[in-house]
């Protein structure tokens, strides 16, 4: 380190404060072979030199007795002065009643009258220097510039070294969102949202010492506090919405997530993702502004870190599996096979089946949907060409392109790659995408939808009625086949509204001259209720649940025996 500091190009700045000349001089020459030296020849002369406009001094070296002001006085004067107090002070003398009285006003180190070696002086200098920038950079880096709470790293740091000494204390977890806190920052500017975030910061200060707790902001507008047990949170809930009004900030909104009595022998950043997942629970339910973080979250949150880790075996090792069910058409006398959906299925080696239900709408979430949706895409067309082969006639199949995959660049090329791979045509791979893709990037859809369709690909949209319904969603999509959700189906015989709508969207089919699919249809009187209104194609339990490619092959060699007899 010190061979470090005599490289230095630019010289650290010291102050000599004394009125003896002769010990300026003594001193000054000692310093002046690593420092820049300026001298003062009384406190009173060193603080208007501190005061100046271009002072960056890294050291004081003061003598206590002097003309019209003292050490003492300038101790006591830098006492009150933040920016003096980030310049250490050495005091220079040969008093020893003086060193306490000088410790207590915050001298760093001392001096003693004679010099001691110049080796000495300037070790002591320098060792006093380097302790005070390590105090200062910390400081600089312990604190969040914005609101003067900690940042997330000392955060963290204090709380380990808070579970040292007191380890039997019950604490809590706390994060706090400020949900909405963009929209201040763009419609007010970042000054604005600065300040109100720095409001926040000081409303929470208030109430820590009462919880004997700390504090950070984690990011933009989240923060965390770590705090000894206690029953209600109002306070910080009320104190926060204080300053919101204050501000009159009434479109945004405070989210709370709790994690009580954390277990102390998880990490303490995994309490605090744990509380963020209990806030994110209340994402849009205005209901509530506070939610606990509890076993059933828990064991949620389980399944599917377990889900996520084992869906790349589940793939290589098949456990997931496509089922089809079939879709008849229903036009004529007599219902005719026309085609399948692929449906994805886990069975897990030790969780056993698992609901589509529970991974779908998790994968979809975290991107990880296009995996099961590339695996079911190449299941499905390797299944058509096998019973192709087996049959002598195609059945298409139906597959989901969730909203995920529109976003790919490389959807075309990869649809393409696996027809190729299995030797069929477009017209013999039927493409799911579900109305809600629409509202999330109608452009994209719209531009992707009709490349697909110049391939010769026919395009469902599925779930219709149940998202982002409009008219000019329908005038400006152009697709083949309109699928009507199952909800509608499964109530429309016990609520008259919902035959309607029914009715209705089999109008909107036969305006533009596509045909229907109603799915989840269970009953004769379902299916007969249907084809009087038009609908032309019948997907539900009534004709079969989803069934492995063994069990559907019945279906097609009925479908060639009624072909046979007709």
């Amino acid at each position: 380190m010190k061979k470090f500091r005599q490289n230095r190009t630019i010289k650290r700045n010291v102050l000599i404060v004394d009125d003896e000349i002769v010990n300026r001089e003594i001193l000054g020459n000692i310093l002046s072979t690593e420092y820049s030296v300026s001298y003062a020849d009384n406190a009173e002369h060193a603080l208007k030199i501190l005061a100046g406009a271009d002072s960056d001094f890294s050291l004081v070296l003061l003598d206590l007795l002097m003309p019209v002001m003292d050490g003492f006085q300038f101790l006591q004067r830098r006492s009150e002065d933040e920016t003096l107090k980030r310049i250490p002070v050495i005091v220079m003398t040969s008093e020893k009643e003086s060193e306490v009285r000088s410790l207590k006003l915050g001298a760093a180190d001392f001096i003693k009258k004679p010099f001691d070696l110049p080796e000495v002086v300037l070790a002591r200098c320098e060792r006093i220097i380097e302790l005070f920038e390590d105090k200062n950079l910390i400081k600089q880096t312990e604190r969040d510039a914005v609101t003067g709470l900690y940042t997330q790293d000392y955060f963290f740091e204090y709380i380990r070294q808070i579970e040292h000494w007191d380890s039997d204390t019950c604490r809590d977890a706390l994060v706090i969102d400020i949900e909405r806190f963009h929209l201040v920052n763009e419609f007010c500017g970042r000054p604005f949202g600065d300040l109100l975030l720095s409001k926040i910061a000081e409303a929470l200060e208030k109430e820590l010492p009462s919880m004997r707790a700390i504090a950070c902001r984690s990011n933009a507008d989240t923060f965390y506090i770590y705090a000894a047990h206690q029953e209600n949170y109002g306070n910080v809930y009320d104190a926060i919405q204080s300053v919101l009004a204050d501000f009159k900030m009434n479109n945004i909104r405070v989210r709370c997530g709790l994690w009580e009595n954390v277990a102390k022998d998880v990490e303490a950043e995994a309490w605090f993702d744990r509380a963020k997942i209990a806030c994110d629970q209340i994402r849009g339910d205005y209901t509530r502004s506070i939610a606990r973080y509890d076993s059933e979250i828990h064991a949620r949150q389980v399944f599917e870190e377990t889900l996520i880790r084992d869906l790349p075996e589940a793939i290589a090792n098949k456990n997931l599996v496509v089922y089809y069910q079939p879709k008849y058409n229903i036009e004529g006398d007599s219902p005719r096979l026309s085609s399948a959906e692929a449906l994805i299925r886990w069975i897990h080696p030790k969780l056993g089946f698992i609901n589509p239900g529970d991974f779908i709408p998790l994968f979809e979430s975290n991107g990880l949907i296009q995996k099961v949706d590339n695996f079911v895409w190449n299941e499905a067309a390797t299944q058509i060409r096998k019973w192709k082969e087996q049959f002598g006639i195609t059945v298409p199949v139906s597959v989901n392109v969730s909203r995920i995959d529109i976003l790919d660049p490389a959807l075309e090329a990869k649809l393409d790659g696996i027809l190729k791979e299995n030797g069929l045509s477009s017209e013999e791979y039927l493409l799911e995408i579900t109305e809600s893709a629409y509202s999330e990037n109608a452009k994209r859809l719209i531009e992707m939808v009709e490349n697909l369709r110049r391939k010769g690909f026919r395009i469902e949209m599925d779930d219709f009625g149940s998202g982002y319904s409009s008219l000019n969603m329908i005038t400006s999509l152009p697709i083949d086949i309109l699928k009507i959700d199952m909800s509608f189906i499964r109530n429309m015989e016990k609520d008259e509204r919902n035959m309607k709508l029914v009715e209705l969207v089999t109008d909107i089919a036969r305006f533009l001259n596509v045909p229907t699919v109603a799915e989840g249809v269970e009953t004769e009187s379902q299916l007969n209720t249907l084809k009087r209104m038009g609908c032309q194609i019948i997907q539900g339990y009534y004709f079969s649940k989803p069934v492995a490619p063994q069990e559907f092959a019945q279906f097609i060699e009925k479908e060639l025996e009624r072909r046979k007899g007709a």
